[in-house]
C-alpha cells in the first residue's frame, strides 16, 4: 500500500506563506489552524517539508521526518533528530526516501515550504489550504511557485483536485480551511 499525500498550509489572501524576510508573521498563526494541524500531524506516518520549515509543535522532535535539501547527494541522517532524514528529492524518489525511514503506508503530511509544496502538486491526494482574509504579504514567500500570477486554488485545480466547502476555523479573524481532494482513479 502506497502513502497518501496530503499538503497543509496557510496563507494570506496574496498566496503567500511568509514575508519578505521569508518569516511565517503571527499573523497567520491562528489557534484553530494550528490545533487543525497538529491533530492531522498527529495522525501522519511521515512529514516532509524543507530545511527552512518546520512545525513546532510540542512533539515535534518524536514524529518521522524527511527533510528536504539540495546540499547533499540522496539522503543523510540528521544530526540530533533520530527520526529525521535529509532527503534530496533529485537524488532519490520521495517513495524511496520514505521507504528507508520504514514509512510505506499511511499518511505523507507535506509542510512546505513553496519548492517542497509545488514538487507534490501531482502527487496530491489532498490539500489542507487555509486562508487569512484581509492579509496580504507583498513579496513573500508564495505557497506554490506560480503565485501570485494565478491563485492557489487555480494552481491545485490545475492539478486535479476538486474543492470541499470551506469551513470557518476562527470567526473573530475570518479564517477558513478548504480541504481540497483528488478525484478517484486520476
Amino acid at each position: 500500500m502506497a502513502l497518501s499525500v496530503e499538503g497543509f498550509a496557510i496563507v494570506s489572501d496574496d498566496g503567500m506563506l511568509a514575508d519578505a524576510r521569508g518569516v511565517m508573521p503571527a499573523s497567520l498563526l491562528i489557534d484553530a489552524d494550528q490545533a487543525f494541524l497538529s491533530d492531522s500531524l498527529d495522525r501522519a506516518t511521515i512529514l516532509v517539508h524543507g530545511r527552512n520549515s518546520h512545525e513546532g509543535q510540542p512533539q515535534s522532535s518524536q514524529r518521522r521526518r524527511l527533510i528536504a535539501t539540495r546540499s547533499i547527494p540522496a539522503t543523510a541522517p540528521v544530526p540530533d533528530a533520530p527520526n529525521a532524514l535529509f532527503w534530496n528529492p533529485t537524488g532519490l524518489s520521495f517513495d524511496e526516501a520514505a521507504a528507508f525511514t520504514g514509512a510505506e503506508s499511511g499518511t505523507a503530511a507535506v509542510l512546505g515550504g513553496t519548492d517542497i509544496y509545488g514538487l507534490f502538486l501531482p502527487r496530491y491526494d489532498v490539500f489542507h489550504l487555509s486562508r487569512m482574509p484581509g492579509l496580504k504579504l507583498p513579496g513573500g514567500r508564495p505557497v506554490f511557485p506560480g503565485v501570485p500570477a494565478k491563485t492557489p486554488e487555480e494552481i491545485l485545480s490545475t492539478h486535479g483536485l476538486k474543492p470541499g466547502t470551506p469551513r470557518v476555523l476562527d470567526s473573530t479573524t475570518g479564517a477558513t480551511v478548504t480541504t481540497w481532494q483528488r478525484e478517484v482513479g486520476q
